[in-house]
């Protein structure tokens, strides 16, 4: 064996040594926690909660549910995430938030709604009484306060950006500690649904004194030629009382853990309770560089020892890329022109509300892909973490975003939290420091608060640069003055001139498209709250997706767009009120089935042979009317035929779509498209009534981890196995095997039904023949089976496997 084997072979055996000996735990706390609502306005149903005096003394918790002594057992049991907002009934209210909010009766004016409490219990083994913990919360909405074992650890306000407490001091070895939030949802941040409670995972960590700080490593690299140059600058803490000397070493894998550099052990020598930064520098020879094709991923391992044992280890992903950014040629990555084709996203999915599986937020990307979204913008909040590794895992840029345009102590805070937790996600290519602040965005209070607010991100992150989604025209003074990027909410009408007055400043469009559409439905319809499904109709502010695409696709100044938005979501019933509940603006409904805008866009944002007709050809009652007809395609010329007879052909013009008006009649209408020489096809054709279900998902196999999820479309079909696009059939679900169900949907924006059904109980009707049912896995290995029934339809079964978790 030559002397190079021998070294990478003992390079290898010393990372797997190292990472077997770190003493570094990071456990998730999501199950066994108990759960009640509390209440906003009156103390003596929020377990006395401002009538015991609580903050009087150090752990004095009696007589309120912060006593680890308190009685919890007619709590709810209840796993993490968890949105108690999405099983609330709707609750018609004339209140503007309220109405934004889904009609879901949380907030001020439900006080018997917007408290909910949370314990937990956990134990911690004697044998580690010489280590430190910590709890982390991913995110909780909203305001909350939290206690271990009696002791006040600290208030979070912010409903989106994690927060994490020392809890060292609090702990007890030889019985059961008690952790206790009382989360207040009263106050909205945001005027879309935001949901209620612990909607993200919370983990307890466990360490040694000298440690990596909390998100404590950051890397930056630079490519030149085919190597890439990873300078690594990791914080070390000493939380011990006494002066302590370790060292630092970092290393770097590829993605199957293979050692490709290290670098040279650096000493670091803290005082007590003091911190420290080493920096360091690898080389990773021939790179592959992270793309949104091929999004590969090394891994940066950060080691810290003390009197030669490994005391801590912190492993994150590395995707080494070029961003850059110019006026003339928009964005560029890895020296290759993009144009950003994006969509804004809030985080609630049909079912689920704002607490998804993990497993939820790869769905979601995966089918924003199969579109041609390439970029996804976290309007208007920090992100969940698992939706950056999705990004960073599937390719998929994103914009990360504030959520206040502010820059007092508390947002200044939010803002630091958001970005040195997110920096290292090679998925990230900008930040936003905030979205249509109309009362500071065009004056000095606006463009002061960006420069305080630019200068930190420049401290924390110098390699990416930062926007700001302005719902303004041709308007410089204010945040437009001092912001790198000028983003645009719509008033694209405006931006040629501003690019005219402005050309040394990159364009990017915040917010773009805005139409509103409802799957299936093809009228408007005031009274159930439906628009129809095509791009005709948009609010005033807002634009049609061919008014803004062409204008982005045909100027190479205009970097892209972000469409608003990717998915329905709950709220903003725009243009309606009730019995609308949730949004119209997506390309997607809220389960992630298309509409017809879904196939303009890929027809220009993908290179896949696209032809699609609309609406649907069952329209009995009908027969000689004109049927608006719809051809959305990226092929040269499309004829249009019905059941067999040609309506004419016609070129195809790039950006834009093409029509018919067809006297309907029962039958087959088909559409032939020529593209390059090659001929696609598609048709829409008469169904009869439905005759069975069928239940169709991406999944065969998941994890039993008591977390992995699967999704299950369900529709219907006819006696000769067409799908039925009209279908409104009431659907029931039973599972069978170690599984749960944890929400169902359909898309409607009207829809009152139960998100959360009661055990045995769940069901579900179609919309226009579409409906979803969400289920997670358990502990146990095995079959899990999902039935589905209905009345006047024959049943199906649907078999997933559920493999044991390593």
């Amino acid at each position: 064996m030559k002397r190079t084997a021998l070294l990478i072979l003992a390079a290898v055996l010393a990372t797997a040594t190292l990472s077997a000996q770190t003493p570094r735990k990071h456990l998730l706390l999501d199950e066994g926690w108990r759960f009640h609502l509390g209440h906003a306005a009156d103390a003596t149903k929020d377990f006395n909660f401002t009538i015991a005096n609580l903050f009087s003394k150090t752990g004095k918790a009696g007589g309120t549910a912060v006593d680890p002594k308190f009685d919890d057992q007619a709590w709810a049991t209840i796993t993490l995430p968890h949105d108690w907002a999405v099983a609330l009934p709707f609750e018609n209210s004339d209140n503007a938030d309220v109405m934004g909010h889904g009609y879901k009766p949380v907030g001020g004016l439900y006080p018997q709604n917007s408290i909910g409490w949370y314990r937990k219990t956990f134990a911690i083994v004697p044998a580690d009484s010489g280590k430190r913990f910590s709890i982390q919360f991913d995110g909780v909405f909203r305001d909350c306060q939290v206690w271990l074992n009696g002791f006040y650890l600290g208030r979070n306000e912010s409903g989106y950006v994690g927060f994490e407490y020392d809890i060292t001091d609090y702990i007890q070895f030889k019985q059961e500690n008690v952790l206790v939030v009382r989360v207040d949802a009263s106050q909205y941040e945001g005027w879309f649904y935001e949901g209620a409670g612990i909607y993200r995972h919370v983990w307890l960590n466990q360490y040694e004194n000298l440690h990596v700080a909390p998100n404590g490593v950051f890397f930056q690299s630079t490519v030149a030629g085919r190597d890439a140059t990873i300078a690594v600058q990791t914080s070390v803490m000493n939380d011990g009382l006494a002066a302590g000397q370790g060292s630092v070493l970092t290393y770097i894998t590829d993605r199957n853990g293979k050692v490709l550099v290290q670098a040279a052990e650096k000493p670091v020598a803290l005082p007590g309770r003091a911190a420290a930064v080493v920096q360091q520098e690898l080389t990773i020879n021939d790179a592959r560089l992270w793309s949104l094709q091929d999004p590969y991923l090394y891994k940066v391992v950060s080691v810290v020892k003390q009197n030669g044992r490994v005391v801590d280890q912190v492993r994150q992903r590395l995707g080494v890329r070029m961003v850059t950014i110019e006026a003339a040629t928009g964005l560029s990555l890895n020296d290759k022109r993009i144009k950003i084709q994006g969509v804004n996203c809030h985080q609630d999915h049909a079912g689920v509300g704002s607490a998804l599986p993990d497993y939820l937020h790869y769905y979601r990307i995966r089918r924003l892909q199969e579109l041609g979204v390439n970029a996804y913008r976290t309007s208007h909040h920090a992100p969940t973490p698992e939706l950056l590794d999705a990004c960073d895992s599937l390719g998929m840029l994103v914009l990360d975003e504030a959520r206040l345009l502010s820059s007092s102590a508390e947002y200044q805070d939010q803002f630091r939290r958001l970005i040195e937790r997110d920096r290292n996600h090679p998925s990230v290519f900008l930040w936003s420091i905030g979205n249509e602040e109309g009362y500071a965005q065009t004056n000095s209070f606006g463009k002061r608060i960006a420069l305080s607010m630019l200068a930190l991100q420049r401290r924390l992150d110098p390699t990416r640069t930062s926007t700001y989604a302005a719902d303004l025209g041709n308007v410089f003074p204010g945040v437009n003055e001092v912001i790198p990027i000028r983003g645009f909410n719509y008033r694209e009408k405006h931006v040629v001139a501003y690019h005219h007055d402005h050309p040394e400043q990159p364009i990017l469009g915040t917010e773009m498209g805005s139409t509103v559409t409802t799957r299936g439905i093809y009228a408007v319809d005031s009274v159930k709250g439906y628009v129809p499904d095509q791009d005709i109709t948009a609010p005033w502010w807002a634009s049609t997706a061919e008014a803004w695409w062409p204008l982005a696709a045909e100027n190479d100044w205009f970097m892209g767009g972000f469409v608003w938005t990717g998915f329905d979501y709950r709220g903003e019933p725009t243009p309606f009120q009730w019995p609308n509940v949730s949004s119209h603006f997506g390309i997607m409904d809220m389960c992630g089935f298309p509409k017809n805008i879904y196939y303009y866009y890929q027809s220009w944002w993908t290179d896949k042979d696209v032809l699609h007709i609309s609406p649907h050809w069952n329209w009995k009652g009908q027969e000689g009317k004109n049927i608006d007809v719809w051809v959305n395609s990226n092929a040269d010329q499309v004829e249009l035929f019905l059941n067999g007879k040609s309506l004419g052909k016609k070129a195809m013009p790039r950006n834009r779509h093409l029509q018919w008006s067809v006297p309907y009649r029962a039958g087959i209408l088909s559409a032939v498209g020529t593209k390059q020489g090659r001929t696609i096809r598609t048709q829409v054709q008469t169904t009869d009534a439905p005759d069975v279900i069928e239940l169709s998902t991406e999944r065969k196999i998941v994890l039993a981890d008591g977390r992995d999820a699967a999704v299950i479309n369900v529709t219907v079909k006819d006696t000769r196995g067409r799908e039925v696009p009209d279908a409104g059939n009431l659907v029931r679900f039973r599972v069978q095997g170690d599984a749960r169900i944890i929400g169902v949907g359909n898309g409607d924006p009207s829809s009152h039904e139960a998100d959360q059904c009661a055990p045995g109980a769940w069901q579900r009707s179609l919309f226009n023949g579409k409906c979803q049912v969400i289920i997670q896995a358990g502990k146990t290995a095995g079959t899990i089976r999902l039935e589905a029934t209905g009345e006047g339809v024959r049943p199906a079964i649907v078999t997933i496997q559920a493999t044991a978790a390593k």
